[in-house]
Order: C-alpha cells, then structure tokens, then sequence
C-alpha cells in the first residue's frame, strides 16, 4: 500500500531520496550535473511529497513558485525497486492537487532528454512540451514541459 506524506524539505526520508536521485542524475549528465545542481538546491522548499511503500520511502517530489501563477515541479524520483508501479504519477498528482489548492494555474517542469522514463510519466499526465524556460533556454540536453491545473 502506498502512502503519501506532504511536508517540506526538512524531512529526513525527501533528503535521503535526493541524495539517491542526485547519485543517479550524476551517471546520466556527467560533466553537466553541475549546472543542473545550482537549480536543485532543497533547503527551502516548503511543498515537498514523500511516498512511502508500507513503511519504505520510495519516491519524492517538490513544488516550488516559479511566478504568481504557476509552480515548478522539482526532485522528483522513484528508487529503482519501486519503478513500473504508478507511484510517480501518484507524486506527480498530489503536488498538481496542491499547487492547484494553492491557486496556481499550471505546473511547469524541466527534465533532461537522457531521461525518457521522465518524459514518458510527464507526457502521460498530460504535460505538454513547452520552450525552455530562465536557466534552461539553450540547454541542450534540457526539455520543459507544462500542464494547467483545474
């Protein structure tokens, strides 16, 4: 049984996770995780989603404002094990239920093309690909996709 947790960046299990996700983005971007990483810091963030396998964290997600009407999806990661489940688009849907409890108007995200399991979850929960945007723009390896909310 899955169970999700709102909460923030302070929480131990989303630290872990991250530390998990980063150590995986490190293999597939190489020499370019440093740029990523500037964007990724997790110290702030106040919309965070863990989801926990029985009692076992296996997959995390954040929100964070990007502008007055949209949010920005971040860090968001399955542990391998628990892959194939549907547990990341349970993640995915409970930061667009509450960015869109917020008031937001869409969700907005960036991952990388080396990352097709990525695209395909997005693309399935009805993101739609977008021009990249602020850091992104001429990125080669980046993608940036967009989904209204309700």
């Amino acid at each position: 049984m899955i169970k999700i947790l709102k909460t923030d960046s302070s929480n131990i299990d989303f630290q872990n996770l991250v530390k998990q996700l980063d150590a995986y983005l490190e293999k597939i971007d190489g020499d370019e995780t440093a740029f990523y990483s500037q964007y990724n810091k997790i110290d702030k963030l106040k919309h965070v989603v863990v989801a926990f396998e029985d009692t076992v964290p296996v997959a995390c997600g954040a929100i964070k404002e990007l502008d007055p009407s949209r949010m920005e999806v971040k860090r968001m990661y399955t542990v391998i094990e628990a892959r194939g489940k549907g547990i990341a688009s349970q993640v995915l849907s409970e930061l667009e239920k509450w960015a869109s409890e917020m008031g937001y108007k869409a969700c907005v995200l960036e991952t990388g093309k080396r990352q097709p399991d990525a695209i395909a979850l997005y693309e399935k929960a009805g993101y739609k690909q977008i021009p990249n945007y602020g850091q992104y723009i001429g990125v080669e390896n980046s993608v940036c996709y967009q989904k209204s909310l309700p």
